[in-house]
């Protein structure tokens, strides 16, 4: 390795840097690009060490795109959100040639012409990105998101080796592209092979890891994932701009931006059918997962021309591929128990190959699901993956099944009790699935830990995958409630490794987490009782749920026959909804329609669990614990009484909002800021909607709030709403507020 003097000067050592990136950055499209590095891994790390240790002794010397920067930086606090330069937009698609056709024929008829190019290209099964160059430079990448608006996740994606920081010379001075990031399966295999080797959970597929390396606060953590990534769409492109997707792709390899690996061109539809067969068989050869074929007009001006509909582009479609089926033996059934309890049954198969990769287990999704395919041990079943990711057993090869077998039946099987903790199981009316009661059942407890520390539950920074594993595995958490019991040197001193190769939690990451463990006692009844995981219990009912009780206790008495007379009628209403569940015609709910505010599934879930032994197990160390969740929206007054009371509900009591558009912050601002003044927020318009609050590219939801005569207010109107009276009704005019009459580019 080349070393300094021994008296090094700003000069040396910025003459140094700029020879080791200029040599690092050819060595990673010799490696990355081309196939062909010349140097050996030792070798290139030394280089990249000695850069780094001069850029730790010359901190204003150092290059923010130096090859050092995609090792990650310090973690981040939350990632905020960047809105597109243009809206990232989906594609409409098929699994029929006959849609192809009937696609290719709209074209013809829109633009007067069958003299239409296109372009065929692999879809690439990963995660979008949209990235922006200024001046070359990489200046930031963000997730779709809605659309509009998407995650920062440049530290994130500086981590990929194969993507360049800065362009080379004749770069448009403004460069949006659009693409997938994707874990090459070759890669996504070792690294599940040294996950299990470190002792933590194996990743489902490469997308579901992709996805969940461009969500790490911590770009230390992405640094060691094998992200790749391919781009396959254009933004928006100021100083040189290309006229055809053909051109476009000329653009990207130029620039060093990695593009599809073949892209087929087709000027009729025989053609693109013909290229898409041929991809089918082509993608088998890839290293990472695809799920079927785009086809794109090539030229720019016949796609402005085709223009867009409000979800999708008129000019492109894409075509799933018919997920691959195999044969092979089912050796025997298993049953996994999921986070709220579910039991799942899972088929033990004789691996096999099948897109792209060997597969020796398959869901059987339900106990219904077996008896209506009449699966059982020992017969030859056919196996695929759905979506190209997930394998299923689609049916039994009846010919092939042996004599002597027996019907499989679930409950004989589990001896009528989960496999797991040995409780109580049940099929309740109207659900396919059994499921375990236990909220202490030991598989059910690590994502249970994981769901109770969720960012909208109760925030407990540190409780991740592996954390919330290692917890339960070592012995030191039965319930989401243990959390608080837990001492700083017991988490401090937590082995998230193995015996073997030992990792500590540490010190600093434990106060952070007995911090937020002590912020959470103070968090309002909605997020605990959204945090508990009762199935069917969301955020929007758990806030619901929170504005019609004051606590707990509150929610636990109704069960009390005894106090019946001493209850609100928002409680008493609850009752009957419990006593009439999952039933969709109660003429009891008529007089309050709690059932369409909180959800008669979630409501009846609720008491349910409290009138349990869990539950009430629950409640009795929750007391123990002195926390005594209060809601924050307390407003009991039924909905049929009209408005809700304004006395503790706000400006905004009784109105019901819908949010749609880009706005100056994310959407979930604005709706806390409603829930706050009393109002409540639904995801979708209709005739009891009070007020849609509209942003840029507003789409199909401000359509229909036009069609039903809702008022729609942008963000001026909605500020001076809120700062106004409390509300008694939707106004028939807001001043200066209504998008209607302000020209918002809607």
């Amino acid at each position: 390795m080349p070393t300094l003097p021994t008296a090094v000067t700003a000069d040396t050592a910025a003459a140094r840097m700029a020879e080791l990136i200029t040599e690092i950055n050819h060595h990673n499209q010799l490696y990355y690009q081309q196939a062909a590095p010349v140097v050996s891994d030792r070798e290139y790390d030394d280089l990249l060490r000695e850069l780094m240790d001069l850029e730790d002794a010359w901190p204003a010397l150092a290059s923010p795109n130096s090859p050092t920067q995609r090792v990650g930086g310090a973690p981040i606090d939350s990632f905020r959100q960047i809105r597109h330069l243009v809206r990232m937009m989906s594609l409409d698609n098929t699994y029929s040639p006959e849609e192809v056709g009937t696609f290719w024929q709209r074209m013809v008829r829109l633009l007067g012409t069958e003299d239409i190019r296109t372009v065929i290209e692999p879809k690439v099964d990963g995660v979008a990105v949209s990235l922006c160059y200024e001046n070359g430079r990489l200046k930031y990448a963000a997730t779709r998101g809605d659309g509009a608006t998407g995650d920062d996740i440049t530290e994130n994606v500086k981590t990929i080796r194969r993507l360049p920081l800065k362009l080379p010379a004749g770069a448009p001075a403004l460069l949006e592209v659009r693409g997938e990031i994707f874990m090459p399966n070759s890669a996504f295999r070792q690294l599940n092979d040294e996950r299990e080797a470190a002792g933590d959970v194996r990743f489902v597929n490469p997308r579901n890891a992709t996805a969940g390396t461009l969500k790490q606060l911590d770009p230390r953590i992405a640094a060691k994932r094998p992200l790749n990534v391919i781009f396959h769409g254009l933004g928006r492109i100021e100083g040189r701009t290309p006229g055809s997707v053909s051109e476009f792709h000329d653009l990207l390899r130029e620039m060093g931006l990695r593009n599809a690996d073949r892209v087929w061109k087709a000027s009729s539809l025989g053609e693109a059918l013909a290229a898409i067969q041929e991809l089918d068989i082509f993608r088998r050869t890839l290293d990472y997962e695809t799920d079927g074929a785009v086809v794109k007009v090539d030229d720019y001006a016949q796609q402005q021309l085709l223009g867009v509909t409000s979800k999708a582009p008129r000019w492109a479609m894409a075509y799933k591929f018919a997920a691959e089926r195999v044969e092979t033996l089912l050796k025997s059934i298993t049953v996994q128990v999921g986070r709220t309890g579910v039991l799942t049954p899972v088929a033990e198969l004789e691996p096999v190959f099948v897109s792209g990769s060997t597969v020796s287990r398959a869901t059987l999704h339900n106990d219904e699901e077996i008896q209506r395919k009449d699966i059982r041990v020992g017969d030859t079943v056919v196996i695929e993956k759905a979506g190209e990711i997930i394998p299923a057993v689609v049916e039994v090869v009846l010919e092939k099944r042996p004599a002597d077998s027996q019907p499989f039946h679930f409950l004989n099987h589990i001896h009528g009790r989960c496999p797991s903790c040995g409780g109580e199981v049940v099929k309740e009316e109207g659900f396919v699935a059994w499921r375990c009661l236990g909220f202490s059942c030991p598989a059910q407890i690590a994502t249970r830990l994981k769901h109770f520390a969720g960012r909208k539950m109760l925030d407990l920074e540190g409780v991740g995958e592996i954390v919330a594993d290692k917890l339960v595995e070592r012995g030191l958490v039965r319930t989401p409630l243990d959390l608080f019991e837990l001492e700083e040197h017991t988490l401090a001193t937590l082995n998230l490794g193995t015996e073997e190769k030992a990792r500590v939690f540490g010190a600093k990451n434990a106060a952070t987490l007995l911090a937020a463990l002590e912020r959470a006692k103070a968090m309002p009844l909605s997020r605990w009782l959204f945090a508990i995981g009762i199935p069917d219990v969301g955020d929007s009912a758990a806030r619901e749920l929170a504005r019609l009780h004051r606590n707990f206790g509150e929610i636990a008495r109704i069960s009390d026959k005894e106090e019946e007379r001493a209850v609100s009628p928002a409680l008493k209403e609850l009752r009957h909804l419990a006593k009439g569940k999952r039933k969709e015609d109660n003429p009891v709910l008529a007089p309050y329609q709690i059932a369409q505010e909180v959800g008669q599934v979630a409501a009846a879930e609720t008491l349910d669990f409290l009138s349990q032994e869990s539950g009430q197990a629950f409640l009795t160390k929750l007391a123990a614990l002195g926390i005594d969740p209060q809601s924050d929206n307390y407003n009991p007054q039924p909905a049929s009484s009209g408005k809700a009371k304004t006395g503790g509900g706000g400006r905004l009591a009784g109105t019901t909002w819908v949010i749609t558009g880009t706005l100056s912050q994310p959407r979930e601002t604005f709706a806390d800021r409603i829930r706050q003044a009393g109002g409540k927020v639904s995801g979708s318009v209709s005739a009891k909607t009070s007020y849609l609050l509209a942003g840029d590219e507003a789409g199909s939801k401000l359509a229909k709030a036009q069609d039903l005569k809702v008022p729609v207010l942008d963000e001026a109107g909605f500020e001076a709403l809120l700062a106004g009276p409390a509300e008694s009704g939707p106004p028939d005019s807001a001043e200066g507020g209504r998008a209607e009459q302000m020209d918002l580019g809607l």
